[in-house]
């Protein structure tokens, strides 16, 4: 009799709440009205102006700063040598003011919203209808950073951070997009051919700092000749996700996160990592969890095939490595079977981030001269029935067990059986590198106590092996809740 497999879900939260709508809002050759003449209103004043903005500025003539009055003496903005008035905002498009006083503020501000036009008090949130963010410049490409008025000095490190990413050549690459733009769309079909295009035209840009070459637009358009001749084609690439943290994810798998059109992911994914994927992408959970209801993998096979077949880019996003127990190998095979491309991004599996959170070595050249990843669970919910438990009681090694814990009482039984120390270290881990990441360190012999209080909820890891003797020592004098900062720092 079949099992019913789970259907696919579509319910992944695709845009998190936003504090504020980012909105980039064309200003050529619109009115725009700025009360005062402080240095804080020049400064605004020049950023409208740069929009190709009309500014009037309304401000009495010994009340204009100097960092104004070199705007208005370049050309940059219009003094109006008078108070702003309920009259001076027809036909503007923004209207900004810096008042001294809360009365004068709510005036300005009522006036402007009574005349339909947006307002911005400035340093005043209260009479603000939006905000200005701080701006990375690289015309045509402006990136905006906004804390929503909750840390302004954060958004200026954010940005300088951003700064030196953008290679100041970007600025001439966005251009040339603009100039090929046209041309590109003429040759090549909405969706996958076009977005193949701008693609290479990424790697072009951001591979390196040159500047375009004189024939870089010809060359461009001889690409875009190129992709239109080729027959549309589908692939399949195996994502790694991690084990959850998203600053975990490589580059390439943000990506290919990125180029998706379909991404089927497990129920171990984040939603810190799908956050990060293209936000058009189909998303289908196809949920893989031990000890609970999942989609069967032969219908996960036959979704990438009949996804890929249409053409499209499938990402199938896998919790940690997806060689390292997430049956990529039957993925692959009927993949290749039916002839789909298929590509492979690794992943941090969550053996190596144990490892790291926990400040241990593997592979300590005292006490651990090779590494063993053991699967703790077979497809029939017992341990698998090939493990050389000789072997794995062997001293000298470090061996670590994904999917171990509803079997940790047996684990250590066999382990036992096989002539390992009751004493031997062993470290416990559930839900690596996430929020509600739990911690325990100890003996072999406390290894099933040590699961009924870390729990199954979560996935667990079970690391054995001398390398985790200093969580032992811990283990001592905190006992086997011991903090996980104090086990880190050990």
């Amino acid at each position: 009799m079949r099992r019913k497999s789970l259907p696919p879900s579509d319910s992944a939260e695709r845009i998190a709440p936003l504090a504020k709508l980012p909105v980039f809002w064309s200003l050529n050759d619109k009115r725009v009205v700025v009360a005062g003449g402080s240095d804080a209103a020049a400064w605004k004043a020049e950023l409208l102006a740069a929009c190709g903005a009309k500014v009037d500025v309304y401000c009495e003539p010994q009340d204009v700063r100097e960092t104004m009055q070199a705007l208005i003496a370049e050309g940059k903005v219009s003094l109006k040598p008078q108070p702003w008035a309920i009259n001076v905002f027809e036909g503007a498009s923004l209207a900004l003011a810096d008042c001294e006083g809360e009365d004068e503020a709510r005036a300005f501000f009522c006036s402007a919203r009574a005349a339909g036009v947006p307002v911005n008090v400035i340093d005043k949130p209260t009479f603000c209808q939006f905000q200005f963010g701080s701006i990375v410049n690289r015309s045509p490409v402006i990136v905006s950073i906004s804390t929503d008025g909750a840390a302004p000095i954060l958004a200026q490190a954010i940005r300088q951070r951003i700064e030196t990413l953008l290679p100041p050549a970007l600025k001439d690459w966005a251009q040339l997009a603009r100039q090929v733009r046209e041309a590109v769309n003429l040759r090549l079909a909405p969706g996958q051919p076009r977005r193949k295009f701008w693609e290479s035209f990424v790697d072009r840009c951001m591979g390196s700092n040159r500047l375009p070459a004189d024939n870089e637009a010809e060359d461009l358009l001889n690409t875009a000749e190129r992709i239109a001749a080729a027959p549309a084609a589908g692939s399949v690439t195996l994502v790694g996700a991690g084990p959850g943290d998203a600053e975990l994810l490589t580059l390439k798998a943000m990506r290919a996160l990125q180029a998706a059109d379909v991404i089927l992911f497990d129920d171990l994914v984040s939603r810190e990592v799908l956050e990060l994927a293209r936000r058009e992408a189909k998303r289908l959970l196809v949920g893989k969890r031990g000890g609970r209801e999942s989609c069967k993998q032969d219908d996960i096979n036959d979704m990438m095939v009949r996804f890929a077949q249409a053409g499209k880019r499938v990402v199938r996003l896998k919790s940690g490595d997806p060689m390292i127990f997430g049956r990529a190998g039957e993925e692959i095979a009927r993949l290749q079977a039916e002839g789909i491309a298929v590509d492979i991004v690794p992943g941090i599996t969550s053996a190596s981030a144990m490892a790291a959170r926990l400040k241990t070595s593997l592979t300590h050249r005292d006490h651990a001269q090779q590494v063993r990843f053991v699967t703790g669970h077979s497809r029939h919910s017992d341990l698998p029935a090939t493990l050389d438990w000789t072997s794995l009681a062997a001293p000298s090694q470090t061996t670590i067990f994904y999917m171990g814990g509803r079997m940790a009482g047996r684990i250590e039984q066999r382990l036992r059986d096989a002539g390992m120390s009751a004493e031997t270290p062993v470290a416990v881990m559930s839900a690596v590198s996430r929020s509600n990441e739990r911690r325990w360190c100890g003996p072999l012999h406390a290894l099933a106590d040590a699961i009924e209080e870390i729990g199954t909820d979560e996935p667990v890891l079970i690391g054995i092996g001398d390398v985790f003797a200093q969580g032992a020592k811990i283990l001592e004098q905190y006992g086997p809740q011991a903090p996980p900062e104090t086990v880190a720092a050990a």
